[in-house]
């Protein structure tokens, strides 16, 4: 009952709220106060119930007469909550009821809904998988979102809305050899020379990490610093660069590397792991907008963005985004590229990348930085060993979540390479 309130509590923190997950699991402490596998429980169950959020509260609808108060957001939550347990966790009935409906009895914000719970969820444990599987491509997100991937991405917005229904799996970059990595730590190599292992693999565990070996990226998000070409010996600014992964990798390939963030608290993630891995980079905590330095032979932007690529990993991101805020950092966007003008060699090259699947912060981007003097350096199709099929007509790289659904997908990205003028 402990781990199902602590979900609660924290699917309030998202939902009613509007806190990130990642800083609700930090700042909650009824969750905080569970250990091992209740605290493991409860994680799990919330981001569940944000996976499939759109869905399980479809299958609701058909079994509550009328929604519940927006006043009773524990109660809804719980609701959701087991209802998740019966849908996707797979959580006996006569479990996932009772203990939703103790819990809600034990709550105060919940009590006087525990009687209507226990009607529902014995519905949904009879009825609920039929109603869920009739449900169209694109149920377990925001209509809004989906309605973008539809008409940005055709055919291809089932396959990415499919693809977000599974967790992500663990993607290593690793210093050099990435062969030998995936042999010794029975990984798989991606097309892309990341190494894979599945979903939930503990990263501790892994060969190697004490000694710095490798760091935690996805392969996606790995390709941007690949796209400056050989950067050895040359200075590179990785500006927005918590937490840190596309500093890691050039600082590998030889560069001297200046990362730029403007939270200190991201940053000492970046610090401790060049530690780890025994790399070495300038690590500056400034606004990128105002920070100012002699030139650099390259700049890596991985600007602020929606995020939606991610979504995967942090499934809250579709419930907190509106879709205000892509305009709104499609325009930071931009003023970080005009910034980056004043901080790269006249030819110098920019390698400007978000996670995002929204086209007003990819290609907008860039036809606009294009019409402000900058010049498209086209990426060749085979420029990138094992991401032919990620180049798009243009030459930028677009990746999205169904792609290489035969070893677990990777997120979305979005990379171009611009020359200054």
């Amino acid at each position: 009952m402990t781990a199902r309130r602590a979900a609660a509590d924290l699917l309030v923190a998202v939902m009613d709220r509007g806190r990130a997950l990642d800083d609700a699991l930090s700042e909650t402490p009824s969750f905080n106060a569970l250990q091992g596998r209740d605290r493991a429980f409860a994680r799990a169950l919330v981001t569940a119930g944000l996976r499939r959020l759109g869905g399980v509260n479809a299958v609701l609808s058909r079994f509550l007469e009328r929604p519940l108060p927006d006043s009773a957001n524990h109660a809804r939550a719980l609701l959701h909550l087991g209802a998740t347990q019966l849908l996707v966790l797979g959580t006996p009935a006569h479990a996932a009821v009772g203990e939703t409906v103790e819990t809600a009895n034990c709550m105060r914000e919940a009590r006087g809904f525990a009687k209507l719970m226990n009607a529902v969820l014995r519905r949904v444990a009879r009825e609920g998988a039929e109603v869920l599987a009739s449900l169209p491509p694109g149920a377990d997100l925001p209509a809004w979102l989906y309605t973008r991937w539809r008409a940005s991405y055709g055919e291809a917005a089932p396959r990415i809305a499919e693809a977000l229904l599974q967790e992500a799996p663990l993607d290593l970059s690793v210093k050099q050899d990435a062969a030998d990595w995936a042999a010794r730590m029975g990984g798989t190599l991606t097309p892309t020379g990341s190494v894979r292992f599945h979903a939930g693999a503990s990263v501790e565990a892994l060969p190697g990490f004490n000694e710095g070996g490798w760091w935690v990226q996805d392969a996606a998000a790995a390709l941007p610093a690949k796209l400056p070409g050989d950067v050895r010996g040359k200075r590179v600014l990785d500006l927005c660069a918590a937490p840190g992964g596309k500093t890691l990798q050039l600082a590998a390939a030889g560069a001297h590397v200046t990362a730029i963030d403007k939270s200190e608290a991201r940053l000492k993630r970046l610090r401790e792991n060049l530690a780890r891995t025994k790399l070495h980079a300038e690590v500056i905590c400034a606004d990128a907008l105002e920070f100012r330095a002699e030139a650099f032979d390259a700049i890596l932007l991985d600007a602020p963005c929606t995020s939606t690529g991610t979504l995967r990993r942090h499934p809250d991101v579709a419930w907190l985004r509106r879709p205000s805020d892509v305009r709104a950092l499609a325009e930071l966007q931009m003023r970080l590229v005009e910034t980056c003008a004043t901080l790269l060699k006249p030819g110098g090259r920019l390698v400007y990348a978000v996670c995002s699947l929204e086209p007003e912060e990819g290609p907008a981007v860039v036809a606009e930085a294009l019409r402000k003097g900058w010049r498209r350096d086209a990426l060749g199709p085979a420029e990138i060993a094992g991401a032919q099929d990620f180049i798009t007509a243009d030459g930028d790289l677009r990746t999205h979540p169904g792609h290489w659904p035969e070893i677990g997908g990777l997120d979305g990205f979005f990379a171009a390479r611009l020359l200054r003028a």
